[in-house]
Formats: C-alpha cells, structure tokens, sequence
C-alpha cells in the first residue's frame, strides 16, 4: 500500500485559496503514481468536469495530476525528480490546475505558506514578477536548514492515521489532526518502501526569518505594506490584491515572515497602480500628471475662445456674467477633450513604435562599437516619445520599457542594468519633468527587480 503525506502548496505567483489545512497521511494507492501518462488519463474523461495532465520538467523529471476518481470535489499533484524522487500533494480540485503550474520549473515541494525548494536550495515565495525577463524572481532564504524524517522525533506506528479519500471530510480535518503526524510517518514508513534513507526524505525548512519572534501579525503586514490594517483584512475576506499565504497560525491568527511581507510590499509598488501613482498629479484626483497637464492646457485654451475673444464673449453675457463662470463651462468641456487622449493617439501602436525605435538604436549602436558598452545613446525624439508616454500613460509605458529591457536582453544580449543604465541617462538628459526624481522612481519600479 503507497502511502503519502499531503501539505498543502503555493508557489509562482498562483495560489489555492482554500487549501486543505495540514493533512495527515491520505492513501493514495489507487493512483498509478509512476506513471504520468496513467496519472493524466484518470481524469481525461469526456463531457468536462474531470480533468488530467503531465508535462515533463526541465530537471528531467515530470509532473501529472489529476482529478481523483472516487472524490471529484479533490485532485492530486505527483511531482517526479530523476534524483530527490517523489512528492504527492492533495488538493480541492478547483486549485489543483492552477496549483499543478507551480511545480513545472523547478519547484519540488512547497512549505511554510509557499517557500519552495529545489533539490538544493529553499526560496521565498514567489511574488516580486520581472517583466522583462518573463518570470518570478527567484529569492534565496539566507540560512535556511533542511529538515529531513531523519530529524524529527520517532513516532508510534501504533497509533498513526491512515485516511482513505473516500473518507476524507474537508469540514473536520483540522490543523490538530497533524499533531499525531509523528505517528502518521511512522506508519507510512512501516508500509511503505521509501527505497531511500529517512534523511533524503525533506519534510520541512527553519530559517532565522522563520523564527517565531519574527514573524509579523494583521497590522504589522498592512503597515509594511503601507496600507489599514481593516484594508488588509477586506482583502483577505474578498480574496483580492494576492494577499501571501501566511508562513504560520499561531492562536488561530495568520502570521508572515517580513521578507514576505516585504516582496508584497514591492508587488504592490510595480503594479500598474502603483507604477500610475509615480506620475499622479495630487491635484486633480491622481490622474497622470501628462493628462493633467493637458486638462489645464485645454481649459485655458478654451476659456479664451469662449471669454477673451470679444465675438464670443457676447454670446455668454447674458447668462454667465463673469470670466470665472465661464472658464467653468471651459473646465467641463477641456476635461472631455484630456479624456479621450486614447482617441486623439493611437496609445498602443505608439508604444510598439517606441519599443521597436529604441531597439534599433540599440542594434545599431552594436554595429559600430568597439568595446563592451556601459550605455548606449538613444536620439533625442525617441526619448521625447517615450517621455510623454510615461507622463500620459505611465502604466502602458511600464509594460513598453520591461519590452525594452526583455527583448535587449534576448536579442541583442544587453544585460538589463546597461539598458536600465541608459534608460535613465537618456530620460536625465531629454526628459521634461522639472523633478528627475520623478524619472528616477519610476524606473526603479518598472525595470527588472533585484534578485
């Protein structure tokens, strides 16, 4: 009989947000778990509902789930590695799709509210995304120690759990159920032929970011994150804003490691909203200080068609007796024109043009180099360009610039701190905000994060 120990699991940015809590040992014999190909078949039935699928990994292993056959309501990860072997993880078949994604690249197993390891180092969760580059940054956790079967405390076999799916009622099992799990691991030892020692058996991590007198409750999470501690916990009611797993419950409340704390913290600030507040206009309800510009521009230019034009003015003497009732109706009328900046530029043909501008100058650039540049010059106009778009459209132009940052790197091998280097010289030197620090945070918020 092929016993498992399920826990639950996040990781790349997806995540289950009802995970089963800390399972005890389930039966999974009825799955052909060295099989991928078997694996992905039992839930490839006809009519929807069921499903299944493997795909190989770049490890040379493989990872396959499926919908289980006896409980559609749950699904189950098999995750195969050519030297670690194999883990078999239970989840709500609703997140199991997504939970199976985690495990493609290089993730073996998840811990601890989604730190992950794999086969030779633990990471932080992954939340902070790198544009240019595609993917997750991938943070190591400083001192982190592996903990193995060979190091916990020998258990009962006698008196372990052994659950069968069928059985399995996701209303009772509660996190108590895994303070036998000594036992449970005794058992699933004595049953099951590991074909290994107990100490190639991973089983948890310790970090001194883990430690319990680190760890960050509700406020002190929604503080580093620079937000209400009531704001969070809405976030956390309605499931929005990507809220992180807790690393722990203590006293039935959720706690954090700041490291986490701090990567959703970062998230926030690159987002698209975040990256819109770096060119808001505090005046005029944080609208792009580019379309508040062009507001004002425009309630002038109309309040002198309509007011100092001496033809007009008459036609609004009877009614509007003053130049500041008019440059109301100025103001109105200036705000729909501000407004429909997308129908007066074609915002995301001008942004491929200014990917496609710069990438030549790059291209170029290499043409007629010598030595390894630390920075290549952009022309003048393109800059003007991508300028006005990060002072219009600051979330479009943060999509453009990790573009940029990806493309110079695949293509034309530029590393992303060159292109972020000339980026900022270029925008320091032919920019029109009077404030470059405005540039400057920007820029550290769409280009590539640190690792």
């Amino acid at each position: 009989m092929a016993l498992s120990y399920q826990y639950p699991a996040v990781g790349n940015g997806l995540r289950t947000d009802h995970p089963i809590p800390d399972l005890p040992f389930v039966d999974d014999s009825h799955l052909p778990i060295g099989d991928p190909a078997a694996i992905e078949a039992i839930g490839r039935k006809p009519g929807g509902g069921p499903w299944g699928r493997t795909d190989p990994c770049k490890d040379g292993g493989w990872v396959a789930f499926t919908t289980d056959a006896l409980r559609p309501d749950l699904g189950w990860v098999v995750r195969w590695h050519p030297e670690h072997g194999r883990s078999v993880v239970l989840y709500r078949n609703k997140d199991v799709a997504s939970a199976y994604m985690s495990y493609e690249d290089e993730a073996l197993l998840f811990r601890t509210g989604g730190y992950w390891w794999d086969g030779a180092t633990w990471y932080r969760p992954s939340q902070v995304f790198d544009q240019a580059r595609g993917s997750y940054v991938k943070r190591p956790v400083p001192a982190a120690l592996t903990i193995s079967a060979a190091d916990q405390p020998q258990g009962d076999p006698g008196k372990g759990n052994l659950w069968t799916v069928a059985e399995l009622d996701l209303d009772t099992v509660t996190p108590a159920a895994s303070r036998r799990w000594h036992d449970d691991f005794a058992l699933w030892a004595a049953r099951h032929s590991v074909g290994r020692h107990l100490a190639g058996c991973v089983v948890n991590l310790t970090a001194p970011e883990l430690a319990a007198d680190q760890l960050l409750g509700v406020a002190e999470l929604a503080e580093v994150a620079g937000i209400g501690a009531s704001t969070l916990r809405s976030y956390q009611a309605r499931g929005e804003s990507e809220v992180p797993l807790a690393q722990a419950i203590v006293g039935g409340r959720s706690m954090w490691s700041r490291p986490v704390a701090e990567d959703w913290a970062e998230t926030r600030r690159r987002s698209r909203d975040g990256v819109a507040l770096t060119m808001a206009d505090r005046d005029h309800d944080n609208l792009s200080v580019g379309v508040a510009r062009l507001w004002d521009y425009f309630t002038n230019a109309f309040i002198v068609d309509l007011w100092d034009r001496d033809s007009n003015r008459k036609r609004f003497a009877l009614r509007w007796r003053t130049r500041a009732a008019v440059r109301e109706v100025a103001y109105d009328v200036a705000w729909t024109a501000a407004a429909s900046l997308d129908r007066i530029v074609p915002l995301s043909d001008l942004g491929a043009t200014i990917r496609a501008a710069v990438l030549f100058e790059f291209a170029d650039r290499q043409r007629t180099m010598r030595n390894e540049e630390v920075s290549y010059p952009i022309n003048h106009a393109i800059v003007r360009m991508l300028d006005w778009l990060i002072q219009h459209k600051p979330e479009q132009a943060r999509a453009v610039v990790a573009e940029i940052v990806g493309e110079a790197e695949r293509g034309l091998s530029i590393p992303p701190a060159v292109t972020g280097f000339s980026l900022r010289q270029a925008l320091a030197l032919d920019g029109k905000l009077p404030d470059e620090n405005a540039y400057a945070e920007f820029l550290d918020l769409v280009l590539p994060p640190d690792n």
